[in-house]
């Protein structure tokens, strides 16, 4: 049975999901129509689904899906877009806006102009470090510039969870490399048991930081707000960045401005932007519909 649904593109410097305002919609495999939806050449294309749903604890709940079909906990870029769309839509309209995830209720403030949410800044929340919350297969108190070997060859990581499990891996240069060959070495490597979104970072100066990321059923993309938090606490543990201070992340599309501040929260600061809207039709598997 044919189906229809309605949709707003949006990105947060290039992390482009396709939303579904489910106050209105009514979606029955997400994770289905997130594999439908998200292929660029012969679709909407997008990094992957998220719906931004009524919430019991919070102005609005987010569940996000990646492109390959899988459940993801949290998405810093998602959750500002999620922000401005429930800003610029009337369903939210107020300076301070909770967002239920499968990571907590987070927190946003946001920064209008003319009526319309431009930067967001969320409250991710305290890292999680203890390796087997991250989780990563090793018996440590945390996981800090330890050496490893991924698919037999040797690298230094440090693992940190922003509601999902990073694994950053600092570099003299990022641009050349070879993330479809490296990536998925680190995310389906057994030291991970959830997989792992891996970030490459390389040190500019003690506020500046440059990053490529590989999400795990996502592949690379463009920015990542989890992975560019990850990092900046990742920074200041192995003392490139100090603490308290905001660290700009450039990415390809753009810039995060992450603060891993004194009292162990971390902010991340960030542009979300509307691209379209749209109707989508597909062939729904629901038998009885």
């Amino acid at each position: 049975m044919m189906k229809t649904v309605s949709f707003t593109k949006m990105h947060g410097i290039g992390n482009d999901y396709i939303y579904i305002d489910c106050f209105k919609e009514q979606v029955d495999d997400p994770a289905a129509l997130a594999v439908k939806m998200s292929p660029r050449r012969t679709s909407v294309g997008s990094d992957g689904v998220i719906l931004i749903c009524p919430s019991d604890v919070a102005d609005a709940k987010m569940r996000m899906f990646n492109l390959d079909g899988s459940e993801g906990k949290m998405c810093g870029n998602g959750i500002r877009c999620v922000g401005k769309y429930l800003y610029d839509s009337g369903l939210a309209r107020k300076d301070v806006i909770t967002v239920e995830t499968l990571s907590g209720v987070k927190t946003l403030n946001v920064t209008a102009e003319n009526g319309r949410a431009v930067t967001l800044t969320v409250d991710m929340g305290e890292p999680i470090l203890e390796p087997k919350s991250i989780p990563i297969r090793l018996d440590m108190p945390r996981v800090i510039d330890h050496p490893v070997q991924i698919d037999g060859t040797a690298c230094r990581i440090t693992a940190v969870s922003m509601g999902n499990p990073h694994a950053v891996v600092f570099c003299s240069e990022v641009q050349s490399l070879d993330l479809e060959k490296i990536g998925p070495r680190f995310e389906w490597d057994p030291l991970f048991p959830e997989q792992v979104n891996t970030e490459f970072i390389r040190v500019i100066d003690d506020r500046t930081l440059e990053m490529r990321v590989w999400e795990r059923g996502s592949g690379e993309t463009f920015a990542c707000g989890t992975g560019a938090c990850a990092a900046v606490v990742a920074a200041v543990l192995n003392g490139h960045c100090r603490r308290g201070d905001e660290v700009t992340v450039h990415l390809k599309c753009g810039d995060l401005y992450i603060t891993y501040a004194e009292d162990s929260h971390v902010y991340m600061r960030g542009a979300a932007e509307k691209v379209y809207e749209g109707v989508y039709e597909y062939e729904s598997e629901h038998s009885g519909e």
